[in-house]
């Protein structure tokens, strides 16, 4: 997969420690390294980190050290993650610091379409977007030696096109990893307003640099056969460039970028043989905006913001084949009478205890709301539960609940994963406790980060004392085993907290069911 073939490229490149937390598209990457017997012999550092911040910060630290450093997320962690990476940029590096975002075109497993790129850009360094496997395995060695050359962090970005689909990759030589070596230069990392204005002035500074590297850039080429001139030029993107290649007609000038800023001469070259450009690319207008900003007003663009490709999802051959008059395969034939089969909890699964037992409860409150969170616990909004009224993003459970009481709201219920709960939820709950808030909080504990396959969870057999070190009272914290012997239980501790003017958590412990059986089939195996 791509998420592998970069994966080994980051180890044959001399990585020391990579920082996670898991999310689709990118989860793949860090259990490679994990699972790796070069991992394990080098002692690379691989473990989960509690949210995608620390991740940054932790990664940070070891680029300080001399070493070589990977943080990898999906689109929405860097989010999570901002405040570090764009600090980051002025702080500068020491040892190859690679920034990994796999944003989801189409929202497979995700709540928006957010286009890492922009993130790059905002930070002003440099951005490189593989287009094959065969570039993410060569592309992660590149970005370490370049953010050593420029020592800044490097923002990689995949699509889950790529992070998910397979091809075979042609191996490099192992680079040794990088010697212990503290940086020195104390000023530059200690932010106070003096060094931090030195810092930004040389961050731009280093503009024309990241540029010229653009321009010269392997995985930048300008593809122009023929003398022209010609009626029509294509900007392909990262995996779009993929897609043009299937479908292009012949002897098309094509400009591949998949190394940013955007190479503005390049693209003006392209311009100046070509009447009109078509821009693909996956994710949001992007490029096709840089652009038509490179060129004016009056050169026609096309792309997604012209409606020649399609707005919102992730570009596919055909849609990119139609795009460029080249006319797609035919479409297969679609089955009919079949029934839609939409996800839903796993038999056995806790949470649908939880849920059984919440909706019970909650009918004998009118006015009662349920704010979710992100997990495989937010399919209780779907049939047969339909158990929950919101679910925004990482965390917001626990603070949309405390919002809505201060509001009035009678009862506020949030109902949060465990993973989820030390990722972003800490912070809300120290909040509703200081504030005294009228809110139950339902921590739905099975025992590991379950919706991106298993990992391991930061809090597990933590959160008693977490929930007890941030305040929140004795007599209203409970532990309960989510099963249906024990409803009785649990539907009289839920009435009892629910009616409670303040800050009550309950938290429903029992083992997954994906990761228990597969638990048992190792030590069927291992007998």
């Amino acid at each position: 997969m791509g998420d592998e073939a970069l994966a080994l490229g980051a180890l044959h490149a001399g990585l020391s420690g990579v920082y996670a937390y898991p999310g689709t598209p990118s989860t793949e990457i860090t259990e490679y390294i994990q699972q790796s017997p070069l991992s394990r012999e080098r002692g690379v550092r691989s473990r989960w980190c509690t949210n995608e911040k620390t991740a940054m910060e932790a990664a940070l630290g070891m680029s300080y050290a001399g070493k070589r450093a990977l943080v990898c997320m999906k689109h929405v962690g860097m989010n999570v993650c901002a405040d570090a990476f764009v600090n980051a940029a002025i702080t500068g590096v020491k040892g190859g610091l690679v920034v990994l975002a796999a944003d989801d075109p189409s929202m497979h497993s995700s709540q928006n379409e957010q286009d890492s790129r922009f993130y790059g850009k905002f930070a002003m360094i440099p951005v490189l977007e593989p287009s094959c496997q065969q570039e993410a395995y060569d592309m992660v060695a590149d970005a370490f030696a370049l953010s050593e050359q420029l020592r800044l962090p490097v923002l990689m970005r995949l699509v889950t096109r790529l992070a998910h689909s397979r091809a075979a990759v042609q191996v490099g030589e192992l680079r040794p990893q990088n010697p212990f070596s503290p940086d020195d230069e104390r000023t530059r990392w200690v932010l106070l307003p003096g060094n931090a204005k030195r810092q930004y002035a040389a961050l731009i500074a280093l503009q024309p640099q990241l540029l010229a590297a653009a321009e010269s850039s392997a995985y930048n080429r300008l593809e122009m056969p023929g003398q022209g001139p010609d009626e029509l030029g294509v900007i392909a993107v990262g995996i779009g460039y993929n897609y043009v290649r299937e479908a292009l007609p012949q002897g098309t000038p094509v400009l591949k970028v998949s190394q940013y800023p955007v190479p503005a001469q390049q693209v003006r070259d392209l311009a100046a043989r070509c009447c009109r450009i078509l821009v693909v690319e996956d994710g949001q207008p992007f490029v096709e905006e840089q652009v038509r900003a490179l060129l004016g007003a009056d050169y026609p663009i096309q792309g997604r913001l012209t409606g020649v490709l399609p707005r919102t999802g992730e570009l596919t051959p055909d849609c990119v084949a139609e795009a460029l008059g080249a006319g797609g395969p035919q479409a297969p034939a679609r089955a009919e009478h079949l029934a839609p089969r939409p996800p839903q909890l796993c038999q056995g699964c806790g949470h649908r205890d939880v849920y059984t037992a919440l909706n019970q409860v909650a009918t004998e409150f009118p006015g009662a709301r349920i704010f979710g969170d992100i997990g495989c616990y937010t399919l209780g909004a779907l049939p047969p539960f339909r158990a929950i009224d919101s679910c925004v993003d990482m965390g917001a459970s626990i603070t949309m609940a405390k919002g809505a009481a201060d509001a009035g709201l009678r009862p506020a219920i949030a109902v949060i994963g465990d993973s989820t709960f030390t990722h972003s939820g800490m912070t809300g709950l120290l909040d509703a406790v200081n504030d005294h808030s009228a809110i139950t909080v339902i921590i739905s504990d099975n025992l590991t980060t379950a919706m991106t396959g298993g990992q391991d969870s930061a809090g597990t057999h933590k959160f008693e004392a977490i929930c007890l070190a941030l305040g929140v009272e004795r007599e209203h914290l409970h532990v309960v085993v989510p099963l249906p012997k024990n409803m009785e239980e649990i539907t009289r501790i839920l009435r009892e907290e629910i009616a409670y003017e303040g800050v009550s958590v309950i938290i429903p412990q029992r083992e997954c069911m994906q990761t228990l059986g597969r638990k048992l089939r190792q030590k069927k195996q291992a007998q």
